[in-house]
Formats: structure tokens, sequence, C-alpha cells
């Protein structure tokens, strides 16, 4: 639904909140952002669609298929979003990632969309630095590449685009003013819906979301 909205200038937070009302649906877990990772859910997916083409029930199982497409196409969205923000070649260009856990309150980095973004930033030839509370032992292991950082604060110094990827309840009640007198550019992308962007945006930063202008 996010990539509808985006494509027909509506406000997909707002279209959630709306289908929230239905009790059959509910309001828990309806906020759009990167997508899903984790040891978990992923893999069962990928398993599902392998079992069902063993038993040539392959059809049965489209719409796996289309979840798990989805969900790649997110991490996608915010790579094209930082070159919008910054310009196609990013070779040079400091850029900050709030978020190494695929998920708050765990260190567990498996299949962690914030990461797999980061990589990709990285290998584009921006110098990625990430921050997170609980995760950055298990990210160095796992990304060595790339750099970073124990305090999310001074992460943002000189940076040229700030991305919010796990959505850690202390990245939210970062005053954004303070944090715009030490950013290069004061340039945001919300991938979690997790920020006041009316906020940010009085205090100077330009935001970005998946799913809304």
């Amino acid at each position: 639904m996010a990539e509808v909205c985006e494509k027909s200038g509506a406000n997909v937070v707002e279209l959630a909140a709306i289908l929230g009302h239905d009790i059959h649906i509910g309001r828990h877990g309806m906020r759009p952002g990167v997508g899903f990772g984790g040891g978990c859910l992923p893999k069962d997916i990928h398993g599902f669609i392998a079992r069902a083409d063993e038993l040539d029930a392959s059809e049965a199982v489209g719409i796996l298929r289309e979840v798990d497409a989805v969900n790649g196409r997110r991490r996608q969205r915010v790579i094209d979003l930082a070159r919008e923000a910054l310009g196609v070649d990013l070779r040079g260009k400091r850029i900050t990632v709030w978020g190494a856990a695929f998920k708050p309150e765990t260190d567990d980095i498996r299949d962690s969309p914030a990461l797999a973004v980061a990589q990709r930033l990285h290998d584009l030839g921006a110098t990625v630095t990430v921050t997170d509370p609980k995760a950055l032992d298990n990210a160095r292991k796992r990304f060595p590449e790339l750099d970073y950082a124990e305090d999310h604060i001074a992460a943002v110094e000189d940076a040229d685009l700030l991305i919010h990827l796990t959505e850690w309840p202390q990245f939210a009640q970062v005053d954004p003013r303070r944090l715009a007198t030490i950013a290069h550019s004061p340039k945001v992308i919300d991938a979690r819906s997790a920020l006041d962007i009316d906020q940010w945006r009085d205090a100077g930063w330009t935001v970005r979301t998946l799913g809304r202008l």
C-alpha cells in the first residue's frame, strides 16, 4: 500500500489508521516501513515456497512469493530515496544509519533490513556509519567494512544524510533541532514511520518517508 500511496500522492499513515478501525484488521503492525527481517519469518516463507515447489504446488503460494518480493522492494526504495536526496553517485557521501538489529530491544541482526541497506549504500561508495543500542558487536563481526558509533547523536556529526532503520525509542526521543546543528546537511529518511516528521521539518530537516510525501 505504501508503494501505491507514493505513486498516487496519498498518505499511507492515514490509510493505515483508517484500516485499523476495522476490528478484523486492527492497528497492530500497521506501520509502513522498510520491511521485516529476522531469523524466522523470511526463512519460513522461503522454506514454505521451496516445499510447495517440491510438491508441484507452486501456484498455491504465489501470494508468498509476492510478499517476499514486496519486502525486498522496500529495502531498495530506501536506497532510491537516498540517491534522490544525495544524487545518483554516492561516492564520498557520508550517511548515518540509525539501527542495526532487525527490530528494537534485541541484538539480533539476522536478515536485518537496516544492515542490508547500510551494506548496499557502502557498496555504492558512501561512507556509512551505523549506530545501535545493542547490536553493534554482532554487526561489526558480520559487516566489518562499515563504520560504527556508540553514540547515536555523535554518529550524525557531519553526515550528509541520516536514515532511520530500526525503531528504537531513543531515536524518536532525540531533539531534531540539536541534531540539525551537527549534521552537514539536515536530511533524514524515516524508513520506520516512527519519527514526528512535523517536528523534524519544523527543525529544518528535509524529511522523506515510505508511503507519504
